[in-house]
């Protein structure tokens, strides 16, 4: 095009405000620049700082994202999957650490591409779906040692329902540690609702409240709690205070993702830190290079590595606990 004809055409388009209609862009080019980011709920800032983190990447290559929240529904995920790829959009990370895939694969193997955050590769999942998150058993059991290092014996588990793969997990690292530490299995103990209980997002810290409230009021409470993340874990530490306990000197209790609260929380909260900038660029990174079509190693899982963040919300215990 000449410069003088670019120059007309360019006037038009402002005097008009025209803008270039997707739809057709997309009939034109076999893509459209959008990809789609189905989370729990952003009431876990966790999953608000993920989507900030993912939303950064992608603009930076030309991307935009569509956020959608699922509650971990899986009707409600697999109606956004549908939705999404029927409006053109080829790309999903798909946030929930269910157990199966199964309904979203029919959409997958019409050609969706699709990145599964937050857990780890199963039997029965589509072959080109890859896996991203940490070792979740890698992080419980670091939060757990460092409580039977300072001398905890008693130590109690705080999760809603275990249904999800990355709470599976997660508790499987707390059995760990228990056991490694040669301590009998009562030693760590799982709070009562945690099989009765659903674990909603959007409730986590009064899940947490009312877990503290219970299990600290028994007759051999635990010294030092492991909550399933920093949010659940900040309603324990209310519960303690409402319980007219002091965290981090009465109780211990540790959390799980380092979301900003953690650190300026009273007392400052001891968590697991998820590298969440270096997984969001992890997981669009495959996500570009499968919508792409280069392929590259697919039915896998990629872990990244947890760091424990030790901060005042755990001590040693003030006295030996009753076993």
């Amino acid at each position: 095009m000449l410069p003088e004809t670019r120059a007309r055409v360019e006037s038009a388009i402002r005097r008009l405000g025209y803008r270039p209609n997707r739809a057709a862009q997309q009939l034109r080019t076999g893509r459209i620049h959008t990809l789609g980011l189905i989370v729990p709920s952003v009431a876990n800032p966790f999953w608000g700082t993920f989507a900030r983190h993912l939303e950064a990447a992608a603009l930076a290559e030309g991307f935009y994202m569509l956020l959608c929240n699922s509650e971990r529904d899986q009707d409600r995920e697999r109606h956004y999957v549908e939705e999404l790829w029927g409006d053109g959009i080829g790309g999903v990370v798909l946030c929930s650490s269910l157990p199966s895939l199964d309904h979203v694969t029919p959409i997958v193997e019409a050609g969706l591409k699709l990145v599964a955050f937050d857990r780890t590769a199963q039997p029965g999942d589509p072959h080109n779906v890859v896996n991203i998150g940490t070792d979740n058993v890698l992080g419980m059991r670091l939060a757990t040692e460092h409580l039977l290092g300072l001398g905890h014996r008693r130590l109690a588990f705080v999760s809603g329902s275990i249904g999800s793969i990355n709470r599976a997990e997660r508790y499987s690292g707390f059995r760990q540690a228990i056991e490694a530490a040669g301590l009998p299995p009562e030693a760590g103990i799982v709070w009562s609702g945690a099989d009765t209980l659903d674990f909603d997002d959007r409730d986590t810290a009064e899940l947490g409240r009312v877990a503290a409230l219970e299990i600290l009021s028994s007759p051999h409470p635990p010294t030092a709690i492991v909550a399933i993340n920093d949010m659940c874990a900040l309603g324990i530490v209310s519960g303690a205070r409402e319980a007219g306990l002091v965290v981090g000197r009465d109780v211990s209790v540790t959390g799980y993702d380092d979301i900003m609260l953690a650190g300026m929380a009273l007392p400052a909260l001891t968590t697991v830190r998820q590298p969440v900038e270096e997984m969001a660029a992890t997981a669009f990174a495959r996500l570009r290079q499968a919508m792409d079509g280069e392929g590259g190693e697919t039915g896998q899982s990629v872990l990244h590595r947890p760091t424990l963040v030790v901060r005042d919300s755990t001590s040693a215990p003030v006295t030996s606990p009753v076993m």
